[in-house]
């Protein structure tokens, strides 16, 4: 054997250089995997300014060039930010309600870039107080909000099988033929694929599916043909940043959720990726959140989180490594400043990502109940904190209105369920088991050993 292959062989998963004939295609999944999520706010708050196509469009590319700066700072780390594991990121869509409701008073980018700016550097502060939390994430609770990441992801991935949540057609029979047909190529692929040609399944399906869809005639080439060859992406764009402080305390209080959501996401991917996540690295993945909304305010953009939809690819595909989605990253950017090349990747069917949607959630879900095989449900208390938990994270998807009568500064709160689960199962774990916490973990540890 080489040095070389011993040097790899050596290496842990997440750290491992692929070389380029697998990096990019891995990397290229990422990227479509997490595209339509990523333009998505954009999309939206542009539509809420009343902007022109070309300021729309403008804002869509610097929201992925800025999202490529940031995987790679995410992935590869520089100086105290960064997780240096598979994280791709992109805006939060917890942050949409805010800023439209900053659009909806008259204000405009430069307040909108200011709160986000001003948001950005609160979350890189308060980041080392989120990151000496991890005692109160023993597994009932990060298994329980991991299950919830992926039950929440359940119904992206459905509305993309449907055609997509404002689709004319939503459900129809070529939307879920597309997708049942995308969901039984990737299983296929796993079931009798090996090597590099298993490990790139999503992508295989994708291209297929792709592919037919094309061949129905469901693919708009329209915005490819519109789109522009090239985009500079200038910083403050849109004019200097102005500072309202009503707006900078609602957009702080969004990215409070965001960490909290983003722990739960870091541990999912520890999980995954069989590398344990510790303080010091969390601090630095919630840092690197913070880096990156205070980019995407300089960078004409909007606040930034880790994706939890490519949290399940590394999960089907099993490609751990952290260089991969840091070649994600760098399409990001090429994106963003080649505008054609996006294009083509927006032109995909969401009926098409749905099949594969189901896959990857599933996937998040069940990493969740395999750390929940590591409690002790003997104790009947931790019954009670997984089914209260699940409950109260599963309200806003079952019912999107129920907290209606609440007031408006709840919403980035009450609107995610993954927040919602994660408060309830950190909240009952301490009144429930507290009072023999030492004594607790060991219990646990011991009960984690003899089940595995």
């Amino acid at each position: 054997m080489s040095t070389q292959s011993t040097t790899l062989n050596s290496e842990h998963p997440i750290d491992q250089k692929l070389p380029w004939s697998t990096m990019v295609p891995v990397a290229l999944q990422h990227v479509m995997v997490m595209y339509a999520g990523a333009i998505a706010v954009p999309l939206i708050i542009g539509g809420a300014l009343k902007l022109p196509p070309e300021q729309i469009a403008y804002l869509l590319n610097a929201d992925l060039f800025t999202a490529g700066i940031v995987t790679l700072i995410q992935c590869l780390g520089l100086w105290k930010f960064g997780i240096r594991m598979p994280v791709i990121m992109g805006v939060t869509f917890a942050a949409v309600g805010p800023m439209v409701a900053m659009a909806n008073a008259g204000m405009g980018l430069p307040h909108i870039f200011g709160a986000v700016i001003a948001s950005g550097i609160f979350t890189v502060l308060i980041a080392p107080l989120f990151g000496r939390l991890m005692k109160f994430f023993p597994p009932v609770v990060t298994g329980t909000i991991i299950a919830t990441i992926g039950i929440t992801l359940f119904k992206v991935g459905i509305t993309w099988a449907g055609g997509g949540a404002k689709s004319a057609d939503f459900g129809a029979v070529h939307h879920i033929g597309m997708a049942g047909f995308v969901l039984v190529l990737i299983l296929m692929i796993n079931k009798f694929g090996r090597g590099f040609v298993a490990n790139v399944s999503v992508l295989l399906g994708l291209v297929a599916g792709y592919v037919v869809a094309a061949s129905l005639g469901l693919v708009n080439f329209a915005p490819v043909n519109k789109a522009a060859w090239f985009s500079a992406i200038v910083p403050f764009s849109f004019g200097l940043p102005q500072f309202d402080l009503g707006s900078i305390v609602s957009l702080s209080l969004v990215m409070i959720v965001v960490l909290v959501e983003s722990t739960g996401m870091f541990l999912a991917l520890g999980e995954l990726c069989d590398r344990k996540v510790d303080s010091d690295s969390l601090i630095r993945g919630l840092r690197t959140d913070g880096l990156g909304t205070l980019l995407g305010g300089i960078f004409n953009t909007f606040p930034h989180t880790s994706f939890s939809q490519n949290i399940g690819l590394v999960g089907m595909t099993g490609v751990k490594s952290r260089w991969a989605v840091a070649c994600s990253g760098v399409i990001l950017v090429l994106f963003g400043l080649f505008p054609k090349m996006g294009a083509i990747i927006a032109s995909i069917p969401q009926s098409v990502l749905g099949g594969a949607g189901i896959c990857m959630f599933g996937m998040v879900a069940a990493t969740g109940i395999k750390i929940l095989q590591r409690v002790n449900f003997e104790n009947r208390n931790n019954l009670l904190i997984v089914s209260v938990s699940l409950g109260l994270g599963a309200v806003p998807m079952v019912s999107p209105d129920f907290f209606h009568s609440l007031p408006s500064w709840t919403a980035p709160l009450t609107h995610s369920g993954i927040t919602l689960a994660a408060v309830s199962a950190i909240l009952l774990n301490a009144f429930f088991n507290r009072s023999h916490s030492a004594a607790g973990a060991e219990h646990e540890l011991a009960h984690s050993v003899h089940a595995e």
